[in-house]
């Protein structure tokens, strides 16, 4: 039997480290496809590019799996990956990550990462978006890797319900600290942001946005609250945003 096919892709670059744990994990699962940004592309959400020609290039960097590096976002990389690269071939999982840094709750809005497994749900192929609690670029990715393991085997072998992408979150610990995993909601969280003014040696005013991440959501079943204790967080996820509770009040609209 032929061994399900594995498209693996990040927002951090091909060369970041959080992609090469994630490869190790698919490799053993599947046969691999990886097409990834060639430079760091966070926080570009489900971004596009329409003004500038895309173009991806072979890298050998993973051995004998086959790589490409792409000039354009995550998405773009989904995109071409679909339909240039594999257009002949079934995906059967597309994985993303594993990300340096959190994408819980508000955070998969702006997240390249999440961005790049959502557009692969919207072609019909079950996703997973990874990302571990550390934003250092020697993040130790080694206690993640049986649960990363775990969960896409789950999905190569049971599918997804309901939903085609799922945002799973890993907290910052040691091997044998993780207590396990939660399926979850999305914690109503959200940043307070601000800019730091300064000038340049030219004499002109930059700015630079920093902020302060503030979880105003007491429940216990949220992404944040397994994350705080000690817990990987599953929340399976999708890209309808509307606000189905807020219909009727705007019922007097409708002619």
């Amino acid at each position: 039997m032929s061994r399900p096919l594995i498209l693996v892709t990040n927002d951090d670059g091909h060369f970041a480290p959080g992609i090469r744990a994630l490869v190790e994990v698919a490799s053993e699962l599947g046969e691999v496809i990886i097409i990834a940004p060639d430079s760091p592309q966070s926080g570009m959400g489900h971004a596009i590019t329409i003004h500038n020609p895309l173009r991806i290039n072979r890298v050998q960097s993973f051995g004998d799996i086959q790589a490409w590096e792409c000039n354009g976002t995550p998405v773009d990389c989904v995109k071409l990956a679909k339909h240039v690269v594999l257009k002949d071939r079934k995906v059967d999982l597309c994985v993303s990550g594993i990300n340096h840094g959190s994408n819980a709750s508000i955070n998969i809005i702006y997240s390249g990462t999440l961005s790049a497994a959502m557009e692969a749900s919207l072609e019909g192929i079950n996703s997973i978006g990874f990302s571990l609690l550390d934003y250092s670029f020697d993040a130790d990715f080694e206690p993640s890797k049986p649960f990363v393991r775990r969960i896409m085997q789950f999905v190569l072998d049971n599918g997804l319900s309901q939903t085609r992408l799922l945002n799973v979150n890993i907290p910052k610990l040691a091997s044998g600290e993780i207590k396990g995993m939660k399926v979850c909601r999305q914690a109503n969280a959200r940043w307070i942001e601000e800019f730091v003014e300064s000038t340049d040696p030219r004499g002109q005013k930059y700015y630079w946005l920093t902020g302060q991440f503030i979880n105003e959501d007491l429940g216990s079943d949220t992404d944040v609250h397994a994350l705080d204790n000690g817990y990987i967080s599953i929340v399976p996820s999708g890209h309808d945003l509307t606000s189905y509770g807020a219909m009727a009040g705007l019922s007097d609209l409708n002619d």
